[in-house]
């Protein structure tokens, strides 16, 4: 049985809207969503996702909001899935050429991902009774990066 490749996603959200892109083909839409690489945690790496693929910034749920598996190329994958209360939008991010950015409500960020296991996520967070359930305080925070080359560089990950 083949190893199990870990991954981290982040749903964000802001002003009761859920941000959604592209994925990297274009045909799908998605949560921000990539490989868990050695010496990051799961929320450090769902911060990057959201910064390279939708240039958002912000504070993240201090625990996962659930996981999913799914298989790509016969592989399979198992999915940590955080919320991110967003704080900015960049107009500028890396991967702005590559995919689109939208917000939607969670009515319709629900119909428009295909992934079993993220909708019944999405549908259980928005779901939920209590605001303070969607809006835990931080466990981790965005900071913008330096500019040294003038381009745009990644985030830096921080701690409170």
């Amino acid at each position: 049985m083949p190893e199990t490749n870990r991954q981290a996603a982040v749903i964000p959200v802001r002003d009761g809207r859920v941000c959604l892109v592209t994925s990297s083909s274009g045909k799908r839409w998605v949560v921000p969503k990539g490989q868990i690489d050695v010496g990051f945690t799961a929320g450090e790496a769902a911060l990057l996702e959201a910064w390279e693929e939708a240039g958002l910034l912000g504070v993240l749920t201090p625990e996962p909001v659930g996981t999913y598996h799914y298989e790509k190329d016969g592989k399979p994958i198992l999915v940590t899935v955080y919320v991110l209360a967003v704080s900015d939008a960049k107009d500028v991010w890396p991967e702005r050429f590559l995919r689109k950015r939208e917000w939607v409500d969670p009515d319709t960020a629900v119909e428009r991902i295909e992934e079993d296991g993220l909708r019944a996520i999405l549908r259980r967070h928005f779901e939920s009774p209590a605001p303070a359930a969607r809006s835990a305080p931080a466990a981790s925070a965005l900071t913008p990066p330096p500019r040294v080359d003038g381009g745009v560089a990644g985030p830096r990950a921080t701690r409170p």
